[in-house]
């Protein structure tokens, strides 16, 4: 079975290369299948994130060369006697430190609110029959249905839809759901085109799937959380 180690472009792949890939089929895969997976892979949810203290995430706001001139600065012009010059100085790295303190601070709860993003349970099938499981029981090659309301569980490719229209708006901007297809797109296909895929944390508006996915990617290597942290390091980037 294909691991996470070097994935195939699975939007490029045939609905059956996709299962021939992950060793699964649309009957789904058996207890023992299912037990050496769970085995291999964990389980699927994100890892409990390293939280920082908040008096630590305060303090380095100060930790850049700009903001070590800018208090050079200040304490020269306050050494010099230019009360208002320093206190201008002093107040612009005050302002940027609470700045990117808030910044930093929502952008955990955005990493919390994708935890929370996950289904607490997924409808699959297994050995020929459906299972209600908890979402953190998926493993690789399962299928799993999904039917307007749900939160997508892990990034699927898809396999079989109706009318299926899935809400992708957190992870490519897009304002409408996009409608599903099965069909293989470009290797090279932008994220938002690749159609025949469902991405983890994303939102079913209408339709179903009928052995809708096959999980390829669990959420703790999501596209979702990948572009969260991507848009994360774009406002660090633009901060510093």
């Amino acid at each position: 079975m294909q691991t996470n180690d070097h994935p195939p472009h699975w939007h490029s792949l045939t609905a059956s290369d996709t299962l021939i890939r992950l060793d699964a089929s649309r009957s789904g895969l058996t207890p023992d299948a299912v037990a050496a997976r769970h085995a291999q892979y964990g389980t699927n949810q994100l890892p409990p994130p390293q939280r920082q203290p908040a008096w630590q995430r305060l303090l380095l706001q100060f930790h850049n060369v700009l903001i070590y001139v800018l208090l050079a600065a200040g304490v020269i012009t306050a050494l010099l006697g230019h009360w208002l010059d320093s206190g201008v100085i002093f107040g612009v790295v005050i302002i940027n430190a609470l700045i990117g303190f808030i910044q930093e601070g929502r952008a955990e709860e955005a990493l919390a609110a994708i935890r929370s993003m996950l289904s607490l349970h997924a409808i699959v099938t297994r050995a020929g029959e459906r299972h209600e499981i908890p979402a953190e029981g998926l493993v690789p090659g399962d299928i799993v249905h999904l039917a307007s309301g749900d939160r997508v569980p892990a990034d699927l490719r898809l396999i079989d839809v109706k009318s299926l229209r899935v809400m992708e708006a957190a992870l490519t901007g897009e304002s409408l759901a996009v409608e599903k297809q099965v069909d293989a797109v470009a290797e090279n296909a932008a994220l938002g085109d690749r159609a025949c895929m469902a991405w983890s944390g994303t939102l079913v508006t209408y339709g179903q799937g009928t052995g809708v996915g096959a999980v390829i990617r669990r959420v703790k290597c999501s596209s979702l959380r990948s572009a969260w942290r991507w848009r994360r390091s774009r406002k660090d980037c633009r901060r510093s």
